[in-house]
């Protein structure tokens, strides 16, 4: 079955404003400027006749498609949707030491080591092995043809490689900010992009 899905990042939280490491271990609400985005996001889309809507289980996502879910559009939390677990650095202040310990991490990651992760964490390939399983269940649903997914900035970016068949180490050419949209078209086979990194929404007019 051919199906059109919609993936979006969560909405601002302060511990995004503030630099925060926010991972799947911190579970965030959005801050006013994530409420504004997440509205902003609704009244640019509340016309797609969204069949489901699926989020990871960290209030961030359902926040942001909230006004969606309000309409009873059938909702499903998936843990395998859930950000990155980035262990011991989970709500840690930025810093100096910080950064550069992220600036090695994603640099493994880039030259193909997606085993590595920080103590207590996660690696990409664990994510993908996750994602994989939570995508099959949303695959299955035949009754959804237009689906709207809502998660975080690095799993989306893990995802849409996995999704497109791409190696980990390529997960940086997915650029994302707050509710950025990914849509992709499924034809049963393959997925294809037909919009990236598409924020129109927070246009002013």
């Amino acid at each position: 079955m051919n199906k059109t899905i919609y993936i979006i990042r969560h909405g601002e939280t302060d511990l995004n404003f503030r630099g925060v490491v926010q991972g799947k271990g911190m579970n965030t609400d959005l801050n006013d400027l994530g409420r504004f985005q997440a509205e902003a996001f609704y009244n640019y889309y509340e016309n797609v006749p969204f069949d489901h809507i699926y989020t990871s289980t960290l209030k961030r996502t359902h926040q942001t498609v909230q006004r969606f879910i309000d309409k009873n559009i059938a909702w499903t939390q998936l843990a395998g949707l859930d950000e990155i677990g980035w262990g011991v650095y989970e709500g840690v202040e930025s810093s100096e030491a910080v950064k550069q310990a992220f600036t090695d991490m994603l640099g493994s990651w880039v030259a193909g080591q997606v085993t590595e992760k920080f103590e207590e964490g996660e690696s990409p390939e664990e994510v993908k092995t996750r994602q994989l399983e939570a995508f099959e269940h949303i695959l299955e649903n035949e009754n959804a043809r237009n689906i709207l997914v809502c998660m975080h900035g690095r799993a989306m970016r893990i995802l849409l490689c996995v999704l497109l068949n791409k190696p980990l180490s390529e997960m940086d050419q997915f650029p994302h900010s707050n509710t950025t949209l990914y849509k992709l078209e499924y034809d049963g086979t393959a997925f294809s992009i037909i919009e990236f990194n598409n924020t129109d929404h927070l246009t002013i007019k």
